[in-house]
Formats: C-alpha cells, structure tokens, sequence
C-alpha cells in the first residue's frame, strides 16, 4: 500500500525521511521473505524499482514545490514594491471575528488594537469629524446600497499628526445568508495633495473674488475661463464667450497682435485700453497680459488681468480740468496762461498779451457782497470770451485779473482794435439780482519778443503797463521802458520798505498842535519818516502809497501806533504834556477784521490810556463802506478814543453819513488852508467850521504856515492849528524839549 502526504515548508524533510524508511523495511522484508521462503530474485527487484520510482516522484514533487513558495516570495515582494511605490496600503477586515489586517509599507500609520464592539474597526485612529461621515459611508456599503466603499479622511500618524488619506475597500466573501465576512481594500496617504488641492481652492476663490476681471485663453486665443469681476466690467457672461474666440469692440486688430507679439516675446505686456460693454457703454482699463508655459517652454495658455480705470480716469480727467480750469468763470487759469505763453516763446512765434482789471472792483465787493461780485466776474468772461478768434484765449488769472492773448500776430492795429472792444464791453452795464453794474477797466498790453523774452517778464511789463493805466481809468497803454523804469524804482522802495521794517529805520515825528485862544500845546499829530543809513530820508509821498498798494502799510501802521503809545506815555508819566497823540488810520488799517483787538493790544502792552489816544480817519476811507465805518467807529468810541476825520472837504462824504459817524474832530485840509486868501477858500472854510460847530465837532487846521492863515483861522472860530508856523515836526527828543519850553 503507498501512502501519499501533503507537503509543506515544516514537513517536507518528513516526508523523505518517510519514504527512505519505507524503502529499507521492504527491503528487510524482501531479504527475509528470500531466505525464508526462497522468493525469486526477480520479485526482489522489482520492489526495488518500485521504492526508486516513489522517491523520484516525491523529489519532483518536493522541487516544484519549491519553485511554488520562490515564485509567491517574489510576487509577495512586488505587491509590497508596488504599494510603496504608489503610496497605497493594503487591508484586510475579517468581519465575523472583528480580526483586521493591514500591510503598513512605510510604516508611518500605526493598527489599533481591534475591538468587536467598535465600529469603523480602526475608529480609535480618525479625526472626529470625520468620524461620521466614514461610519456612514462604510455601514451604506455593507448594507449592500453601494457599489464599494471610498472615503477620504483624516487618519493619525505615529508623530499623533493628522493626514488625509484615501480610503477604498470592497466586501470580497459573503456567508450563507448573504451577510459579509470579509472586506478588503487600500488606502493612500493624500496629505499633499489636499494641501495643493486647498491652496488651489483658495487661489481659486481668490480669482472668483477680485474685482479685477480674469480673461484665460488657450494657446490658440480661445476663451477658457472668465470670472464674475470681468463680467461685471464688461457685461458679457461667461456662458456666452467661453470657447469663443478672442476679439474686441473698440481695440483694433493690430493692436490685439501687437499685445500677443509682446508676450510671445518677454512674457507680458501693460497698458491701458478702453473697451465697450454689452449696454453699448464705454470703460476703460488697464490691462496685464501675461502668457503660461510648459516644461518645454511651449506657451499653453494667456491670462489678462482687466483693472476697470473708468471712474479713476474720469477722476484724473476732472482733476486735470480743475488744475487747468477757473472754477468761478470756467475759463484756462493762470498756469494754462503761463503753460501756453511758454509754448509761443519756445516757437518764436510773435504774440500780444493784454493784461486787463476792473477799476475800483473791492468797492463792488464791499457794497454788495462777494457772492454779487463773483458773478460779475462770471457775466465778464462770458462778455468777452466771443471776442477770441482761433488764436486768441481769454484766462483769468486771478481775483478780478484777467488777460487776453492774442497768438501770431504783432499787429497794433488788431491789438488795439481788440483792447477797444474790451473797454467797451466793460463799460457796458450788467444787471445782476435787481442791481445795475457800471464798471470800467484797464488794460496793459505788451508784445513778444519786443517786451520781454520769458512769460514772467511780459505778464510783469503787462501789469506794469495797466498800473500806468489806471492813472487815467478805462484806457489801455502799451508797455515801454520809462514804465519798466519807474517799475523797477517801485519795486526798489518796497523791498526797501520790507528791509527797513525788519531793521527798523521807521521812526515816528510828532508835530506839536496849538490851541489858537490860548496858544498852548494841547497835542500833537505823529507822523512816520523813514530814514534809510543810504538813502536817507524817503518821502511819505514816495514809499507809502506802495506801502499801501503792497500791504506793508499795516506793518508800519502798527509800529507808528505802538511807539506814539510808548512816548505818550512817558511824557505823560513825566508831566512833560497832557493832551493826546494823533495817529493816521490807513484805509488798509480800518479794514482789517481784527482792527479793534489789535488797539486793544497796544494799548495794553504800552500802559497809554485810551483817553489820551487820538485815531485819524480819512474822508476816502470811511465812505468806502460807511455802514461798516460807522461799526467800528462806535467800538472805538466806547473805549474812550477820540476819532478825527482827515482831509475833510477834499473827498466825497454825505451830510447824512457826517451826523452819524461818532467823531470828536474835524481837520481842515492843507488845501483849504493854502487858498484861504480868496473867497471861495474863505467860504470853504467857513462852512466846514460852521458844519463841525453844528455837529459839536472840534476843528484842526492843516499846514498853517503863516500869520496871515493864523489870524484868518483864529477870525473863524477855529480851534486848533498846526503846521510850521507853530512847529515843524520834531523827533521825540526834539519835542520833549519843545514841550518843556511850552510849560516854561
């Protein structure tokens, strides 16, 4: 009987050691069978053969055998060389007896011990977040409603960090009743590609997000993707240009070509565009055109990033008008005026300029208003504005400043012709709100090349030319150099004048004043003299009226008002005089708002009481604006300071504006007093005395000089006089001792 034994790597040897043992006991028993029974030869032989064959089939057996388990180590070994490779990880669930088995390649995730009552079987080692939803997927796959289970989730690693990995698995075995038994499947670590696929999101999201449009193309200019941004700035969705190709409203063809041929070439392209949107509106934009490429270098696709520049470009554009542009009169501004001067200076080109204000315009703005005002500027652009040809420009250069070029011609004939025609729609009148305006102008005109070679110098010879105009009021003057010279002696003295502020050169004379009855001093008029260590004395008529037209005046109204304080003062505190001190007001002075706080302050600062303080007013200058005159001269009256009106006879004013102003004194002007020898001077005077006797006003006389003056003055009831007859005007020093000797 032969007995066959299954073979394996623990009883291979067995089975050998087997079939050798059988072999010689039937060799023992043949060789006893032969000596015992005498059996032939030939049967001992055959049993022979027959043992020889069994061992020959069970070597072969036990090669092929061998070959077997060499070929499963090697399939074994590139199944795990496979897994490593890909990432993947093998698993095994026995379900019946809750047994799971995994291959771990890398070894980075760690089996947890398994227990039947938990359910996924690896619970212990998923996010718990994402607990459920793998529960739910794996029990709807072993419940038979899906095909095969696969879920991606967070699984811990040994360094107890959290991984994405990928989950799938398949139910391989089934018992009887048709309930699975076992489960088999793979996961992968995807950690890095949830990363990736995360910041695509976000670069995604990003994208959908901006504002800016994104336009992307293929390497043949079809349209692959476009976000809300660029459909929202063009009006095109989507759905109707995606896989269209790229075309354009409003950008030409070859400028599309030349945008292409650019980032062919270094890789992008800028620039700005303007388009039309599906309304039929336009847009502009700025455009950023870049291009992607493959490993190769090969361009797969164009990306254009669309800024919508509309509104910042119709800002810009109003920007650019308000900085070039007048905004009361909508004319070009002054430095559109220099700007375009400048250009017909750079081409030679021969130009006339005219340089024209209104005369007397703040008395306008002071009466009725700056609103009226502002609009008389506007009504005398557009008056004149007609009058410009095609190389002619009116611009407003500022307040009530404006000037007319005339471009490529020096002809006086058309230069004077236009200036007439200005002076004549000037003088026209101009009703505004129920008022009638009669204004009149002044023009200066100058030539290029002839009076000057840079804009600055011919606006400056042009204002010179209308200062020299308005001696007269409403003409106009060309510009020449007798002008240029008395302009540039002018512009001496004011720097002078600022030079001797700062220095202080300007020194304060008091001429003494006389009361006729008695003879005695009662006061005195300071006056500013201003001695430069060069120059010398500068006359009052020379550097004040420019001290006025500059403002300076202030500055030195001040100054005199401070120092005529302090003297006063001392002499005062020394029984040198009692009385009071006069000092002139200038129009400048009487306008400032802050007028009255700045006596207050002087006064304050120099101790004087205001009683002692005398202010003079001119006639010109309170009749500028009465109602506002009449304002601050009450204000001061409430101080205690005495008002006198200067020069009075000489200007304009009102009997019924007289009566109301809050003065204390009247000053017969030098005039009067000059050409008191005949009867129309007499009566002059007799009537401004008889006026201020009327108002219970006091009267200075100006200048007189003579006895003659005196005694005409003292026969009219004058009451006080002052001029060289009496004294000269004396340096403080001076009139200390002169007061002195009064008292004496």
């Amino acid at each position: 009987m032969i007995l066959i034994f299954p073979l394996n790597k623990n009883n291979k040897w067995v089975a050998v050691l087997l079939s050798f043992s059988f072999t010689c006991q039937a060799q023992e028993q043949a060789n006893s069978i032969f000596l015992s029974n005498k059996i032939d030869i030939s049967f001992m032989l055959m049993l022979c053969l027959f043992a020889i064959v069994i061992a020959a089939f069970l070597l072969y057996n036990l090669i092929r055998f061998r070959r077997y388990q060499s070929d499963i180590t090697a399939s074994d070994e590139r199944l795990k060389l496979s897994l490593w490779a890909s990432g993947d990880e093998m698993w095994d669930w026995n379900i019946a007896d809750g047994t799971l088995y995994r291959t771990n390649a890398n070894g980075v995730y760690t089996l947890p011990s398994i227990d039947l009552d938990t359910f996924p079987p690896n619970k212990a080692v998923i996010h718990p977040a994402d607990l459920v939803r793998v529960a739910k997927k794996l029990k709807l796959h072993l419940d038979g409603d899906s095909e095969s289970f696969e879920c991606a989730y967070r699984l811990k690693s040994n360094d107890n960090s959290w991984n994405w990995v990928l989950d799938k698995g398949k139910v391989v075995s089934f018992d009887e009743d048709g309930s699975p038994i076992r489960m088999t499947g793979t996961f992968k670590d995807i950690h890095q590609l949830k990363k990736i696929e995360n910041n695509l999101k976000i670069f995604a999201q990003s994208i959908e997000s901006i504002a800016e449009g994104v336009i992307i193309f293929d390497a043949q200019l079809s349209v692959v993707h476009v976000n809300p941004g660029y459909e929202i700035i063009t009006g095109h969705k989507a759905t109707e240009i995606v896989g269209t190709k790229l075309k354009f409203n409003q950008i030409s063809m070859s400028l599309a070509q030349e945008i292409k041929s650019e980032v062919d070439r270094i890789g992008h392209w800028q620039g700005d565009v303007s388009g039309q949107n599906v309304s039929g509106g336009f847009y502009m934009a700025y455009i950023t055109a870049n291009c992607i490429k493959d490993e190769q270098g090969k361009i797969t696709n164009y990306v254009a990033i669309v800024s919508d520049t509309t509104k910042r470009k119709r800002t810009e554009a109003k920007l650019v008008k308000m900085a070039k542009t007048d905004t009361l009169t909508g004319l070009p501004n002054r430095d559109v005026f220099f700007s375009n001067l400048q250009k017909q200076v750079s081409k030679k080109s021969p130009t006339a300029v005219l340089v024209f204000d209104l005369d007397d315009f703040k008395k306008i703005n002071d009466s009725v208003g700056h609103q009226l005002g502002d609009e008389l500027l506007k009504q005398i652009g557009d008056r004149i504005k007609p009058l410009a040809e095609d190389n002619d420009t009116l611009y407003r250069l500022g307040g009530d400043e404006f000037a007319f070029v005339m471009e490529n011609t020096n002809d006086i004939h058309k230069v004077t012709l236009a200036a007439k025609q200005i002076l004549t729609l000037l003088s026209t009148p101009y009703r505004i709100n129920q008022h009638e305006f009669v204004i009149a102008g002044s023009i200066g005109i100058v030539l290029y090349p002839d009076d000057g070679l840079k804009p600055e110098t011919l606006l400056r010879n042009a204002d010179t030319a209308m200062y020299y105009a308005k001696a007269d009021g409403n003409k106009y003057l060309f510009f020449n150099n007798e002008m240029n010279k008395q302009a540039v002696k002018r512009l001496q003295i004011e720097n002078l004048i600022r030079h001797g502020l700062k220095e202080d050169y300007f020194e304060v004379y008091y001429q003494p004043k006389s009361n006729l009855k008695t003879d005695k001093l009662v006061g005195m008029e300071a006056l500013v003299r201003f001695i430069t260590p060069k120059k010398g004395l500068i006359s009052p008529s020379v550097f004040i009226p420019i001290a006025e037209e500059t403002g300076q005046i202030i500055d030195i109204g001040d100054l005199v008002l401070r120092k005529a304080c302090i003297d006063m003062k001392r002499w005062i505190d020394n029984d040198i005089i009692t009385g009071r001190v006069a000092v002139n007001l200038s129009a400048r002075q009487f306008t400032l708002p802050d007028l009255i706080e700045r006596i207050d302050t002087i006064l304050a600062e120099t101790g004087l009481n205001p009683t002692n303080l005398e202010l003079e007013i001119t006639e010109g200058t309170v009749m500028d604006n009465p109602k506002h005159a009449i304002t601050i001269m009450h204000q001061l009256r409430e101080r205690g300071i005495h008002l006198a009106l200067d020069d009075f006879g000489t200007g304009y004013s009102s009997l019924s504006y007289l009566r109301k102003f809050p003065l204390n004194t009247l000053k017969i002007d030098k005039a009067f007093v000059d050409d008191c020898s005949t009867n129309i001077g007499k009566a002059m005077i007799d009537t401004i005395v008889t006026i201020a006797r009327n108002l219970s006003l006091s009267t200075v006389a100006e200048g007189v000089e003579t006895e003659e003056q005196k005694a005409l003055m003292s026969s009219m009831k004058c009451d006080v006089i002052q001029g060289y007859l009496y004294s000269k005007p004396l340096s403080a020093k001076e009139f200390s001792r002169f007061a002195n000797k009064q008292k004496a």
